[in-house]
């Protein structure tokens, strides 16, 4: 998909289009997720500190992620992905291989498939795609990437090394800053300069990675596209502009990570089998606590309450930068089961009549849009640990 985060945006906000937009935190801690092709212009780019986005073009427009409606949109994308071969592995939300192989009985010649996958992902969400066509996943990873957006194009077979040989190294997943620092060291930036180096040499710079840049240099990747169409996983985190600690604050963090993970499970119709916690402290050390259960969670209080018990068996009192939630193991709602709840929320509702409310709210959003009314932590936690509401 073409700047997949941006293009949602502008597509919910036509005031949006012809602007530049950022997705991502504006602030000293702020991550740029991704922009859209009017301030990549700018040069803004994806993983860039927020302020560095805002210094290279202040007339940006930066808007918060809302993964649970990416993850809606790429659920459409993916349908349409299906309707030409059972075998499509996504590779994030918005990119994914699509295999063909003995599909042209069905369809007609790849190149002609290929244009109308990128017209009917189009139909279905109103948002443009590149799509690159080739033998192997590798060729078809570097080929998607070149003529964005609304790219395609074609490598037929046997022309793979010389398509490839006037590309930067860097083309090569895998190959990042430092790989191509010590391949420039001995003369090596385009990919075709791979198969003249002296082996040795590329060896030297690049130890045993060699005999595999020489293969991926022919366009040779014999990995398989694998079917997944089950996500195993949804979660959100944020990094602060300021350190937090103690587990008061954790806790005022968590409950919209819970919020939105639990708004991304429903809209899937998928229960959590587990949650994971992650926190990265200001030193840049990192922990991830899990564990399963043995029901189907898609409540945020519920996931809030699993977490907090996970935040308490490590360290809160250090400077902490980042703090995340995940719902693991998913499973379909009618896979889930009908146990009765495991977590004695203790403060607050049960988990089933938490999870009717929270259902009730997805109605009236769906309904008048916007987050129109939002469940107080108080609601969810049966107090309200963050003082008054004033304060709040």
């Amino acid at each position: 998909m073409d700047a997949f985060f941006a293009a949602v945006e502008e597509l919910d906000d036509p005031s949006l289009r012809g602007r530049p937009v950022v997705v991502g935190g504006a602030g000293r801690r702020g991550v740029v997720a991704t922009a859209n092709y009017v301030a990549r212009r700018y040069g803004v780019r994806s993983a860039m500190p927020g302020h560095e986005a805002r210094r290279r073009c202040p007339e940006a427009v930066f808007v918060p992620a809302r993964m649970e409606r990416y993850a809606e949109v790429s659920a459409l994308v993916m349908e349409v992905f299906s309707r030409f071969s059972p075998l499509v592995q996504p590779l994030s939300l918005d990119e994914a291989f699509v295999d063909l192989t003995g599909t042209e009985r069905l369809f007609g010649p790849s190149d002609v498939v290929a244009r109308r996958i990128a017209r009917e992902v189009q139909e279905a969400t109103g948002l443009t795609c590149s799509v690159g066509l080739g033998t192997s996943r590798l060729v078809a990873k570097i080929a998607s990437d070149l003529q964005k957006p609304a790219g395609l194009v074609v490598v037929p077979p046997g022309s793979e090394p010389g398509f490839l040989a006037p590309l930067e190294v860097g083309r090569i997943p895998g190959v990042g800053p430092q790989a191509q620092a010590r391949l420039a060291e001995v003369g090596i930036r385009r990919i075709g300069q791979l198969l003249t180096a002296d082996r040795g040499s590329l060896e030297r710079a690049v130890g045993r990675q060699a005999e595999g840049l020489l293969r991926m240099a022919l366009g040779i990747d014999e990995r398989p596209v694998v079917a997944d169409r089950e996500r195993s996983s949804l979660g959100a985190e944020r990094t602060f502009e300021h350190d937090i600690r103690g587990e008061r604050e954790v806790e005022r963090r968590l409950w919209p990570l819970a919020q939105e993970v639990a708004r991304g499970l429903r809209a899937r119709s998928s229960r959590a089998g587990g949650v994971r916690l992650k926190l990265k402290y200001a030193d840049f050390r990192q922990v991830t606590r899990e564990r399963r259960l043995p029901e189907g969670l898609c409540d945020a209080a519920s996931l809030l309450a699993a977490a907090l018990e996970l935040a308490r068996g490590v360290e809160l009192e250090q400077p902490i930068r980042l703090v995340g939630l995940t719902a693991i193991a998913l499973r379909d709602e009618s896979e889930a089961g009908t146990q009765a709840p495991l977590l004695d929320l203790g403060r607050g509702p049960d988990r089933a009549r938490s999870e009717r409310l929270e259902r009730a709210l997805d109605a009236i959003e769906a309904r008048f849009g916007g987050a129109v009314v939002a469940r107080g932590a108080a609601s969810a936690a049966g107090r309200n640990p963050y003082g008054s509401a004033d304060e709040e």
